[in-house]
């Protein structure tokens, strides 16, 4: 048989004469793509871009009714007028108007933000004077779903475990993974200035005295500056009050040979807030930290990263008898762990 005769495949030929290049060849492809697959973001979900506005609205006071025909409406008939708004809905409750709006899919979030806007602003004229602030409008990202939720409890107060929530809260916000961390279910200190009704009247004082006389006296005041020698130094006066007891001592008005302090009409309490968010687990009073990771990030990389910074404050920064327990992590799903350590 004359071999010559015989076909052949050129580039078959060619990948056997140069074996050493096919080798180098499929090494740096195989390096390619174990490079890629752990690069590729693990998500639980894929990212959904369906751009929808929301116009928050709060108005103390007011009933259903009222809200929907002062603030519900004038927002509705502004919205109508902008082009690319496939939906509108709206609710309205006692002291609460929700507007929201839902674009066609083609738009940009950012542009429809910025449309709503500007009819938010346009429906201002319309809406009632004695709003104390302006309607909120917010854009949703279905991206911000908390990926891991983390417990504090403990025979500790709750101001103090939301001490241990900030600090754990700072800390994790500092990984690039990490949008944001919302706190739930702490509290908040507020100085109460409770006044004695009878003791205000006979003194012939209002609610605005007192408010007036402890704004402008928690004040810290530039005063200019001061040369001396060749150098000069800004002169400042400190008046914010540290304490809540310097408070009492306010002038809150001064007749001819009387003085008022607020001490002498009311009392002061250094308290709390009332509460408007609560977490339970396991019927006990806990602070949750919901962690919201970063879209397109990698999912797998920021709980690890999670898992370690909480090891960290384990043995050194958390008190003894605090415990700390992880819920809802959706890193689970995608490794082969059937458990976490928290």
């Amino acid at each position: 048989m004359n071999l010559e005769n015989i076909k052949q495949l050129k580039f078959t030929n060619w990948c056997i004469q140069n074996s050493t290049s096919i080798y180098v060849f499929t090494l740096i492809i195989c390096l390619a793509g174990y490079s890629a697959y752990h690069k590729i973001p693990k998500e639980l979900f894929p990212d959904i871009v369906i751009p929808t506005v929301s116009v928050a609205t709060i108005y103390p006071g007011a009933t259903p009714a009222d809200i929907e025909n002062l603030i519900t409406k004038p927002i509705e008939k502004e919205l109508k007028s902008v082009s690319g708004i496939k939906k509108i809905k709206s609710n309205s409750l006692s002291d609460f108007s929700l507007v929201i709006a839902e674009f066609n899919t083609d738009l940009d979030p950012k542009v429809c933000k910025q449309r709503v806007s500007d009819a938010v602003d346009k429906a201002k004229k319309d809406l009632p004077t004695d709003l104390k602030d302006d309607p909120q409008v917010q854009e949703f990202d279905f991206s911000e779903m908390p990926i891991l939720n983390i417990n504090l409890a403990g025979d500790l107060p709750l101001d103090r475990l939301k001490l241990y929530a900030e600090q754990l809260k700072d800390k994790i916000e500092t990984n690039k993974e990490i949008t944001r961390v919302d706190i739930i279910g702490g509290v908040e200190r507020e100085i109460q200035v409770n006044v004695d009704l009878y003791k205000l009247n006979a003194a012939g004082i209002t609610f605005s005295d007192i408010e007036s006389a402890i704004q402008q006296q928690n004040l810290n005041i530039s005063a200019g500056e001061l040369r001396i020698n060749e150098l000069r130094r800004n002169v400042r006066i400190t008046g914010e009050f540290k304490e809540p007891k310097e408070i009492e001592n306010i002038v809150v008005r001064s007749f001819v040979g009387t003085t008022v302090f607020l001490k002498d009409i009311a009392t002061i309490e250094d308290g709390f807030k009332e509460k408007q968010d609560f977490a339970r687990l396991d019927n006990k009073a806990v602070i949750t930290l919901n962690v919201i990771k970063r879209s397109g990030e990698n999912l797998i990389h920021a709980t690890d990263k999670i898992y370690a910074i909480l090891e960290d404050y384990k043995i050194n920064k958390f008190p003894q008898g605090l415990t700390v327990k992880v819920t809802a992590d959706l890193s689970l799903i995608h490794i082969s762990e059937p458990t976490r350590p928290y």
